[in-house]
C-alpha cells in the first residue's frame, strides 16, 4: 500500500505578520495568506490530490477553502488537527512572553515534550492527537490526500513518523510550505521533501514562525 500525504503549513495570517503568538485563536489570512493559498492550490492542483482534511481554525480553513475550490474538492475538517493550545502565551508578541514569563518562556523554547504552559497542552498531546488524525486519514484509503493545518503540530507529528530532527533544535516550516510523505503500510513512513517552497517564487516567503 502506497499513499501520498501533502502536508500543507497554512498561509500567512494576520497574527503571523505581527510575529504574534496565535495557538488556537481563531485568526484569518492576510491578503498575503489569500495568494499564498492560490499558489498551493495550484501546486496541489498538478499531484492528483483527491482528498482534502484540514484544521478548522481559521487559517487554515481558509487557506483550505482556496484550494478546494480549485480542486473541485469537500474539505473534511478534523479538530484534531488544530495548532497547539499555548495558553497564556495566546495573542502576545514573543517578546513580551518572555518578558512576562521567564520561566514558562525557557522552558517551552529548551523543547520539554512534557511541558505545558499555563492553560495549555503539551507537545507530546499535540503529538498523539497528531498522529491519530495521519493514522485515520490513511485508513481512509485515499490515494493522494492533502492536510492543510499548522507548524507545530505539523513538525511534531512529522517527527513521530519520520526521521527528522527532534526536540527544540527541529526545522521549522515556513507559511503556506509542502512536505510530502508516503505511507507504505503498517508503520512503515517515508519522507519525499521537506518544507518545500518552490511554488510561491513569484510572490516571495515570509520566514514566519510556527504558531
Amino acid at each position: 500500500m502506497n499513499m501520498w500525504l501533502y502536508c500543507v503549513r497554512h498561509g500567512e495570517s494576520v497574527h503571523n505578520a505581527e510575529g504574534r503568538i496565535q495557538g488556537q485563536l481563531d485568526v484569518p489570512l492576510s491578503d498575503f495568506g489569500r495568494r499564498q493559498g492560490a499558489a498551493i492550490a495550484e501546486a496541489l492542483a498538478a499531484l492528483s490530490v483527491d482528498a482534502i482534511y484540514a484544521s478548522p481554525l481559521l487559517r487554515a480553513l481558509q487557506t483550505a477553502q482556496i484550494v478546494a475550490r480549485r480542486l473541485s474538492l469537500p474539505i473534511r475538517t478534523d479538530d484534531r488537527l488544530k495548532e497547539i493550545n499555548i495558553g497564556v502565551f495566546q495573542d502576545r508578541l514573543r517578546a513580551e512572553v518572555a518578558q512576562l514569563y521567564p520561566e514558562a518562556f525557557a522552558r517551552w523554547t529548551s523543547g520539554e515534550p512534557d511541558f505545558a504552559v499555563p492553560g495549555g497542552e503539551s507537545r507530546r498531546r499535540l503529538q498523539e492527537r497528531g498522529r491519530a488524525a495521519f493514522q485515520d486519514i490513511v485508513d481512509a484509503g485515499h490515494q493522494h490526500a492533502a492536510i492543510i493545518a499548522h507548524g507545530r503540530l505539523l513538525v511534531v507529528t512529522l517527527e513521530a513518523l519520520v526521521p527528522i530532527p527532534a526536540g527544540p533544535a527541529s526545522p521549522s516550516l515556513e507559511n503556506a510550505s509542502i512536505t510530502t510523505i508516503r505511507y507504505e503500510g503498517g508503520d512503515r513512513w517515508t519522507l519525499a521533501a521537506y518544507n518545500q517552497v518552490d511554488h510561491l517564487a513569484t510572490i516571495g516567503l515570509t520566514g514566519a514562525g510556527d504558531l
